[in-house]
C-alpha cells in the first residue's frame, strides 16, 4: 500500500541560502523580490564605484563608496514608513546638493566604526534589513578601463565618456591596486550558498570588478549551490553596445575562468516598439540572445518573462525576476533527505516522495 505524507509549508526563515553579486540598482531591484522568498540573503557589492555622491563621500572622507550598498540596504530593509523617506531624501541646496540622507547615514556609522564593513553591519541593524549586504572587499580601490584601441581610463565614472570618445569596446578592466583581499565574509557567503546569481547590472563596472578581487572567483567555484547569471535586458550606453548574450558570458569568464557558471536567465517579455524606439535614439538595443555561440561557451539558456517597462524605462521586474530564480533552484538543485521543493507566494513547501508502507 502506498501512502503520502502530509506537505508542510516553511516560513521565509528556512529559504535557500542566496548569494548575490553584483551592484548598482540592478541588485538592489533583484534583492526586493527575493526577500519575499528567503531570509538567508547575502548580498556582495561592488565598491570602486567614484561618481555622484559616493564619490564625493570618498573623496572628502576617505571613505569606501555608499551608494551601491546603501540601494541594497533599503531593499532589504524593514522599517517604518518615515524611515524609508529618509533613506531616499536627496538635499537640493548648499554644499549638500545631491547627496542623500541615506549615503550621509552611513558615512556618520563608518567614522564611529573601527571599519567599513562594521558601519554597514551596524545600520543593517537600525533597519532591521532581511539578510546581509557586505561589501567585496575594504580595500580602497579604482576601476580602471582598457579599451580594444588601446586606450586607457581609471575612474569607474569616466569608462562611460571615454568609451564613447574612444568609439570601440572595453577589452578589459582591472582594479587599482591589484588583487584587493575579500572580505571573508563574503567568501564564506558564496562557499556556503545554495544558490550564487551573478548581476543584473552593468557588466563591467557593477559586476566584474567584484570577480577581480581575491578570493571571490575561487568561492564561487568551490560553492557547491546552483550558480546563475541573470543577463541585463537591453544594452548599456557607454559600455555595452552591439553586445549579445554571449557577448556577456565571454567578458565574465575572460575576467574570471571559463565555466564559472552554467545557466544564464534571460528574458522572454516583450518590449513596445515605441520604448524600443526610444532606446535605438540612444544606441542602445535588446539584447540579443545568441543561445548557439553561449551553448559553445558551455552554458545553458533559460529564457523566461522576467521584465517590465517602468515609466518608459524596461527594468527586470522584482517579482518575477525573483521567482524564476527560486523555482530554477527547486529544479535544478540535488534533492535532499528525499525532499523536493515547491515554491509557493512567500513560502515554499517540502513534500516528501510517495514512499512504500511495508
Amino acid at each position: 500500500m502506498e501512502y503520502q505524507r502530509p506537505s508542510y509549508r516553511l516560513p521565509r526563515a528556512h529559504g535557500p541560502k542566496v548569494a548575490v553579486i553584483g551592484g548598482g540598482h540592478g541588485l538592489s531591484t533583484m534583492l526586493r523580490g527575493l526577500k519575499q522568498y528567503t531570509e538567508n540573503l547575502s548580498a556582495i557589492v561592488t565598491v570602486a564605484d567614484d561618481g555622484g555622491g559616493s564619490g564625493m563621500l570618498r573623496q572628502d572622507l576617505g571613505m569606501l563608496p555608499p551608494g551601491d550598498i546603501r540601494n541594497c540596504m533599503e531593499a532589504l530593509a524593514n522599517t517604518e514608513p518615515v524611515m524609508r523617506e529618509l533613506l531616499h531624501y536627496r538635499f537640493t541646496d548648499g554644499a549638500l546638493a545631491g547627496q542623500s540622507f541615506g549615503n550621509l547615514f552611513l558615512a556618520a556609522l563608518n567614522g564611529i566604526s573601527t571599519s567599513f564593513d562594521i558601519a554597514v553591519s551596524r545600520m543593517s541593524e537600525v533597519l532591521a534589513i532581511t539578510g546581509r549586504v557586505l561589501p567585496v572587499t575594504t580595500a580602497d580601490v579604482q576601476l580602471e578601463a582598457e579599451f580594444e584601441n588601446g586606450a586607457s581610463v581609471v575612474g569607474e565614472s569616466k569608462i562611460f565618456y571615454c568609451k564613447k570618445q574612444e568609439d570601440c569596446r572595453i577589452k578589459q578592466v582591472r582594479l587599482i591596486p591589484a588583487h584587493p583581499k575579500a572580505l571573508p565574509a563574503a567568501m564564506a557567503a558564496i562557499r556556503d550558498a545554495d544558490m550564487v546569481v551573478l548581476g543584473p547590472g552593468s557588466l563591467y563596472t557593477s559586476i566584474i570588478p567584484n570577480l577581480l578581487v581575491d578570493g571571490i572567483v575561487e568561492a564561487i567555484q568551490q560553492s557547491d549551490g546552483l550558480k546563475i547569471f541573470v543577463c541585463n535586458v537591453m544594452t548599456q550606453e557607454g559600455e555595452t553596445e552591439g553586445y549579445t548574450v554571449s557577448d556577456h558570458i565571454a567578458a565574465l569568464f575572460h575576467h574570471s575562468v571559463p565555466g564559472l557558471f552554467d545557466l544564464c536567465l534571460t528574458n522572454s517579455s516583450p518590449i513596445p516598439k515605441g520604448v524600443a524606439a526610444r532606446y535605438a535614439e540612444e544606441g542602445a538595443e535588446r539584447i540579443r540572445c545568441d543561445t548557439e555561440a553561449c551553448t559553445k561557451l558551455g552554458v545553458e539558456i533559460v529564457n523566461r518573462p522576467i521584465a517590465t517597462v517602468e515609466n518608459g524605462f524596461v527594468r527586470h521586474h522584482p517579482g518575477h525576476l525573483a521567482r524564476e530564480l527560486i523555482l530554477l533552484h527547486a529544479e535544478r538543485s540535488v534533492r535532499i533527505a528525499g525532499n523536493r521543493f515547491d515554491y509557493r507566494d512567500d513560502t515554499y513547501l517540502v513534500e516528501d516522495w510517495k514512499k512504500e508502507k511495508r
